[in-house]
This record gives C-alpha cells, sequence and structure tokens, in this order.
C-alpha cells in the first residue's frame, strides 16, 4: 500500500489476532486500516477512531485462568510500513509490560506468560510503538490499547448474609412473603450467562418457596398451624449460568419460626371438678386451684376466670392471676355440705379474623366438698345469772350451765372449773350435768366476790375446750342475794389444758 503526500496519513499501526468471547480454542484474524474505515470485532461495538492516521484501535482478549504450558496467545501489532524484512521493530510499554505480557519485536505478536484473575483485575492499558530498527526513529506515534481479562465462570454464587433466622404469623395467607435472600456472583454480569443466578429451594417444599429472580422466599400453603408445627429449615440454592446444567452454585439456610396468634379457644381438660375445704378453714384462704388449657402462647393464652353461677357465688370467689377459689363467708358443715360452682374461664386478648374458631371461652362444674372439724363444745347462753345466799350450807347447788357438742357426732361434754394453784375452791362443778355447788360457807364480809372459770370439753383428753368466765358477788343473808355473772368464752387448744 503507497500513501501519497496529499493524504496525510500515517502509515497504519493495526491491532491483529484477537481471541474470539467464548470458551473455546482463540482464533485470530488480521485486520487491516484505511484512511476513516473501521471493522468491528465480533460481539464488541467500543472502537477508537483515528481518521487522521486511518487506524483503527480495537481491545484485545486474553482468556483468565489459563492453565495451558504455553504462554497465551493475545494479538499481534502491525504496521503497513512493515515490509516484513525485519525492519520495524515493535515495542511494548504499560501495564505488565515485559512481565504478563511480552511482544516478538520483529513480527508483532503479543503474549501472555501468566494466568490471570479477572476478579483481581479487569483490563491492562499498554503503549505500543513501531520504530525503524536501522535508525531508531519512529515510524508509527506511540498509541494506547488496552488488553481486556477475558471472563469465565470460575466464581460461584455466595450468601453472603446467611444462615437466616426469620419469623412469618402462623396461619398466614399462602404467598406471604417471608424474606428475599440476595446472592452474589464475582464473575463478568455484562458477559454470558457467568453471573446470571437463578434461585430453587432444596429442602423446604411443601411449605415454602422461592422466587427463582428475585429470591423472595413465600409460604406455600393456607393455614400453616403454629401448635402442629413451629420451627421449619429452608435451604436456598442459587445456581449461575441461568441454571443450566454445568453451572456452579451456592446455597445458605433460613431458618423460620412460625409466631403464634390466637387461633384455639381455652378448654378445661375435665368438665367436673371436686375441691375439699374444712369448715374451719379461715375467710379468704385458697380452697383449690383448676386451670383451663390454651395451645396458644403470651398474651394470646392469657384469660379471665369468673363464677358464672351456683349456690356457692355469694360463699366463694376466684383470682384469675391464681385461679385459686378463695372463701368470703364461714363455713358450717352442719349446715351445708357442699356447694356447686359454674366456672369460666376466657381469652382477653382476641384476633377477630379466627372468631370462627370460637367461642374462645370454655365452661366447668365445681363441687365444693364442705369437710366437718371437731369443735368445741358451744355453750347455750352467753352469760348466765346464777343466785345463792350468804352462809349458804356446803353443797347448795349455785347454778347450771349447759354446753353442747355443734358437730353431727353430738359427743357428751364434761365440765370441770378450771383453777388456778393458788386459788381457794369455793365451788365444784359435777363434771356430767354442769351444776355448780359451793365446798366452803361463803362470807361476804370477808371476800365480796369471786371469779371462777369452767370449761367444757368434749372428752377426758381436753384438746378441744370451752371457757366460761364467772362473777360472784355475795349478798346478806337478809334477802341480798349473791349475783352470779358468767360471761362466756369459746376458746380451742392445740394441746393440754
Amino acid at each position: 500500500m503507497k500513501i501519497t503526500s496529499t493524504s496525510c496519513i500515517c502509515p497504519v499501526l493495526v491491532c491483529l489476532c484477537f481471541v474470539q468471547r467464548c470458551y473455546g480454542t482463540a482464533q485470530h484474524s488480521s485486520i487491516k486500516g484505511t484512511r476513516n474505515q473501521t471493522k468491528h470485532i465480533e460481539g464488541e461495538t467500543e472502537v477508537h477512531h483515528r481518521p487522521k492516521r486511518g487506524w483503527v484501535w480495537n481491545q484485545f482478549f486474553v482468556l483468565e485462568e489459563h492453565m495451558g504450558p504455553d504462554p497465551q496467545y493475545v494479538g499481534k501489532l502491525h504496521s503497513n510500513s512493515d515490509k516484513g524484512d525485519g525492519s520495524v521493530k515493535y515495542i511494548l510499554t504499560g501495564e505488565g509490560a515485559g512481565t504478563i505480557f511480552i511482544i516478538d519485536d520483529t513480527t508483532g505478536d503479543i503474549h501472555s506468560t501468566k494466568s490471570l484473575d479477572r476478579e483481581q483485575k479487569t483490563h491492562y492499558v499498554l503503549h505500543a510503538q513501531a520504530i525503524d530498527r536501522r535508525t531508531n526513529k519512529p515510524l508509527e506515534p506511540e498509541s494506547e490499547f488496552i488488553i481486556k481479562v477475558q471472563d469465565i465462570n470460575d466464581n460461584a454464587p455466595k450468601f453472603t448474609d446467611g444462615p437466616y433466622i426469620v419469623t412469618v404469623p402462623e396461619m398466614s395467607d399462602m404467598g406471604t412473603s417471608v424474606l428475599q435472600v440476595t446472592a452474589t456472583d464475582a464473575d463478568d454480569p455484562t458477559y454470558g450467562n457467568s453471573a446470571r443466578v437463578v434461585y430453587s429451594i432444596l429442602q423446604g417444599q411443601p411449605y415454602f418457596s422461592v422466587d427463582p429472580k428475585t429470591g423472595v422466599i413465600r409460604t406455600a400453603l393456607h393455614n400453616m398451624d403454629r401448635e402442629a408445627r413451629e420451627h421449619y429449615s429452608v435451604v436456598i440454592q442459587a445456581k449461575d449460568m441461568a441454571g443450566q446444567v454445568g453451572g456452579l452454585s451456592g446455597s445458605t439456610t433460613v431458618n423460620i419460626t412460625l409466631t403464634d396468634v390466637n387461633d384455639n379457644p381455652p378448654w378445661f381438660p375435665q368438665k367436673h371438678y371436686q375441691l375439699y375445704v374444712p369448715e374451719s378453714a379461715q375467710v379468704g384462704s385458697a380452697v383449690g386451684k383448676i386451670k383451663a388449657n390454651d395451645a396458644d402462647t403470651g398474651s394470646n393464652a392469657d384469660m379471665i376466670y369468673s363464677i358464672i353461677n351456683g349456690d356457692g357465688v355469694g360463699i366463694f370467689s376466684i383470682s384469675t392471676d391464681k385461679e385459686t377459689r378463695e372463701k368470703k363467708k364461714p363455713l358450717n358443715y352442719e349446715k351445708k355440705k357442699s356447694y356447686t360452682l359454674n366456672i369460666e374461664g376466657a381469652n382477653t386478648h382476641l384476633d377477630f379474623r379466627f372468631s370462627h374458631l370460637g367461642p374462645f371461652k370454655d365452661a366447668t362444674m365445681l363441687k365444693i366438698i364442705v369437710g366437718d372439724v371437731d369443735e368445741p363444745p358451744l355453750f347455750s347462753m352467753p352469760s348466765y345469772v346464777m343466785e345463792v345466799y350468804e352462809n349458804a350450807k356446803i353443797g347448795t347447788v349455785v347454778g347450771t350451765v349447759l354446753a353442747q357438742d355443734p358437730d353431727s357426732a353430738n359427743s357428751l361434754v364434761r365440765y370441770f372449773i378450771d383453777y388456778n394453784a393458788e386459788d381457794d375452791r369455793f365451788f365444784n362443778i359435777d363434771a356430767n350435768t354442769g351444776t355448780i355447788k359451793t365446798t366452803k360457807v361463803l362470807d361476804r364480809e370477808e371476800t365480796p366476790w369471786y371469779n371462777i372459770t369452767v370449761a367444757a370439753s368434749e372428752n377426758e383428753s381436753g384438746v378441744l375446750l370451752s371457757h366460761i368466765t364467772v362473777l360472784v358477788e355475795g349478798y346478806f343473808l337478809n334477802k341480798y342475794l349473791w349475783n352470779i355473772y358468767v360471761t362466756y368464752n369459746n376458746v380451742i387448744h392445740n394441746g393440754a389444758i
């Protein structure tokens, strides 16, 4: 090719023999440039026009991860001034020149001597120059070009945030979004399918599904019940090459827990309960405890208890936080031996989406048995008035007290006077009849009044006792009387007198 002086076009330096963008063997072709002429390499649109010199630069490509025994051929530099007689010398400078990339200074052939990794460096910027070997004068101006590292699929997709722990409410609609997972691929997303990731589910079907393009995990069944199964382990795979055979893959685990909603009514395990309480139980004391079950948890299982009817409504109360029945009034076995209560347990936090599963309450019947307690004798009067004359004979009857066993057994009652050791004993009492008699002659001038204590017991052990305090005032024989005032006092001893 001749270059006329009027053309003002320098000799052409052209990029030759490029690597095709595929995984096969590199193919090479020669490209000669003319004025204002553009030639495209297949798959490449980037060109650098130099219309004044009439040449075209295209990118060179070198395949990454080349493992062959020989240097990898990259391309060829050629000048129109090169007649093939060896007079042209090609010089290569820039990134990797002389270490990674070498050039045959006679032919202009460029080779790569090392295995390159596109994920570490995507391209190299170099400069080419053609000089006259005899004069060392430039035949071409120095020009910049790029060697781009060609991607291969050598990186598997990775989930950087896994494993995941997420929750979703039970009974959610099918298709409810749970979580979006994302995998990244270090390969070139602009070339081929090396970085095109497709998601699939390896474990967790038929309960969950994943969108193959977006990685959004959704529920795949209606009405998943936490009470039937609470925890799920879902394994998601991300595969490159658009999921094709031979693509690389990575996986992650998503641990999904169903959270509770109030979809279960409370229920009593039994329809009839029975409790026992002694008649001597103190007012306000706990009688017992019953509890309704609820398959839900937390606030969804909270409930309030109430007595809705029964003959013990005014006698007993119920405490919700303890689920206990408490006695409100004294009990008397001899008057009423049992009570019946209807107890209701109802949820306090309702979810109206599940009202069709209700009612969210349940009732049971409770029978409370009143236990008979051996009580001390009960005197017939709270006080007694008795009369006796001064100087009455020993053995004179002063009066009679009466006590009875309030229990259904109606045991016999025995009486005695409870004297202190230092007391003078002016009176005695018949143990069986309760009749009080004098044991000494009474003298008002000497002792104007007396205090005696009379006790009644059901048996000889004296464990259960009732006491009365007797006040004795003496009167003269001139029709003044001694009056005995009796005050009633009821005492239970836990031991001997």
